[in-house]
């Protein structure tokens, strides 16, 4: 199932929500619930543990340099953060910038693909937050049901 199918099982408007080009029923090319899809293996890269934070980081800051996304996006290391902003790099969704100074700064900010994203995960992040006294005791809730004893 595409995310597209998803999401119109979800709207309840099933296949007829199909979109047409030029009179034909229009192939969905990609489909992240395929297990071989490129655009799987980029959704889980997108979807790591730092990925969405980064952007959202860059997102609300502005241009930033590394010490400052560190210190930004709380717990991640060095290691993982520069793994994270070159694939982010590498995707077009964040641009590096190297200043010609003694020593060189380095800043990171988002291309207009990395903008388009933050903005779609800023609500989720606000979603999180409020939602995640409830998630905890639903939790809670869930190992005092399941404990074993």
């Amino acid at each position: 199932m595409t995310t597209e199918e998803a999401a119109r099982v979800e709207s309840g408007t099933g296949r007829q929500g199909q979109e047409r080009e030029g009179g034909q029923d229009r192939e969905q090319e990609l489909d992240v619930f395929a297990q071989l899809c490129p655009s799987r293996a980029m959704f889980a890269e997108l979807a790591d543990k730092w990925s969405m934070l980064i952007l959202m980081s860059l997102a609300a800051c502005g241009q930033q340099r590394f010490s400052e996304l560190q210190r930004g996006v709380g717990g991640v290391s060095r290691k993982m953060l520069t793994q994270s902003l070159r694939s982010l790099e590498r995707s077009g969704l964040v641009r590096r910038t190297v200043f010609p100074e003694t020593p060189p700064r380095v800043v990171y900010d988002l291309l207009p693909l990395g903008r388009e994203l933050a903005v779609l995960l800023a609500p989720l992040g606000r979603w999180t937050e409020q939602r995640t006294g409830q998630m905890l005791a639903a939790r809670e809730e869930f190992d005092e049901t399941h404990a074993e004893g």
